[in-house]
């Protein structure tokens, strides 16, 4: 089986949609579940916005454990963690508002199964090509 350039190009960007998905949900979740956390600052997932930028490189720092965030903004090829070092309306200094996580976990979610549903019709469009 060869992929054509475009083909191959089109899977890749959808491997790292849905990598960045995935990661994003894990930010989410790690979000609300400090959401009474002193002075937490929450994080986000930022893939799109790197993606019109035509895409950015950077280095990270080294951690302890490969599952802790990084309180420094973190890249990884076109998916970038950032941290919301902004103030917050709080008293405790704790960013993260919980409706906003919830509809950033919806949004996140139509655009998982959006990809899921691109990625099948373009493995579905494949078997039949090479069944005929």
């Amino acid at each position: 089986m060869n992929i054509g350039d475009d083909g191959y190009n089109t899977y890749n960007l959808i491997k790292e949609g849905l990598q960045a998905s995935n990661l994003r949900a894990k930010t989410i979740a790690n979000n609300m579940a400090n959401i009474n956390t002193k002075d937490y600052k929450k994080f986000n997932v930022v893939f799109e916005d790197n993606i019109k930028n035509g895409g950015n490189t950077g280095l990270s720092l080294k951690r302890t454990n490969e599952s802790h965030f990084s309180s420094d903004d973190e890249q990884n090829g076109n998916i970038s963690i950032q941290q919301d070092k902004s103030t917050s309306m709080r008293s405790d200094g704790n960013n993260v508002d919980l409706d906003v996580e919830k509809v950033n976990q919806a949004a996140n979610t139509l655009k998982y199964n959006a990809l899921i549903t691109v990625i099948n019709r373009q493995f579905s469009d494949m078997k039949t090509v090479m069944s005929k």
